[in-house]
């Protein structure tokens, strides 16, 4: 085989989610098309790693300082929800229910994968939260061990000034059999559970 083709799929082999069966399906389909399909690829994934930034409000990604949520005037600004990554806020943003504000974290402690509170954007959350206009800031983290760590740090954190916090309800996906459930998630259902 060739060697050029074989370093392509061991580049794209490398990205998540790609095995090599896919890395090279992706490289031979590249590989079929003409000239200018690959410029244009190759142009758009180095003009986004040169160009693109993170918002210096909510550090989420954007092609301005400010991203356009931020700089939405008809978002709700006194909401402030928390999310680990930027895949979060997509999301949230495909439900079409929040019309909110975000603080990207960049992950969530973990002192197991070396990731301490200085590691992630708290100190930002505090900042923006101590300005004030803040009236709520909704917690939409992992429902893990790491994720309720990073809620009751950050909570402890902003304790001390006039803000709600809350966090997202957690329970049983719809379509699910209650006998497959975990006993955690169905104890919070039952004890978060909704008029009807």
């Amino acid at each position: 085989m060739s060697q050029l083709l074989d370093n392509a799929i061991d580049q794209f082999s490398r990205l998540p989610g790609v095995g090599r069966k896919t890395a090279m399906r992706l490289v031979l389909h590249i590989l079929r098309q003409d000239n200018q399909f690959v410029e244009d690829f190759t142009g758009t994934l180095q003009k986004m790693k040169r160009e693109i930034k993170h918002c210096k409000v909510c550090h989420n990604i954007s092609d301005t300082e400010v991203c356009p949520i931020c700089a939405n005037s008809r978002r709700d600004n006194t909401l402030v929800c928390v999310v680990e990554n930027i895949q979060d806020v997509i999301a949230i943003e495909n439900t079409q229910q929040y019309r909110g504000l975000y603080h990207v974290l960049g992950g969530i402690i973990s002192p197991m994968d070396g990731i301490g509170p200085s590691d992630l954007e708290i100190e930002s959350l505090v900042r923006r939260v101590a300005e004030g206009g803040i009236q709520e800031v909704i917690f939409a983290l992992a429902s893990t061990m790491e994720g309720d760590t990073t809620n009751f740090y950050i909570s402890k954190r902003l304790q001390q000034y006039d803000v709600k916090l809350s966090v997202i309800a957690r329970g049983i996906s719809v379509g699910d059999e209650l006998e497959y459930t975990d006993e955690v998630t169905l104890g919070r259902s039952i004890l978060n559970r909704v008029p009807l």
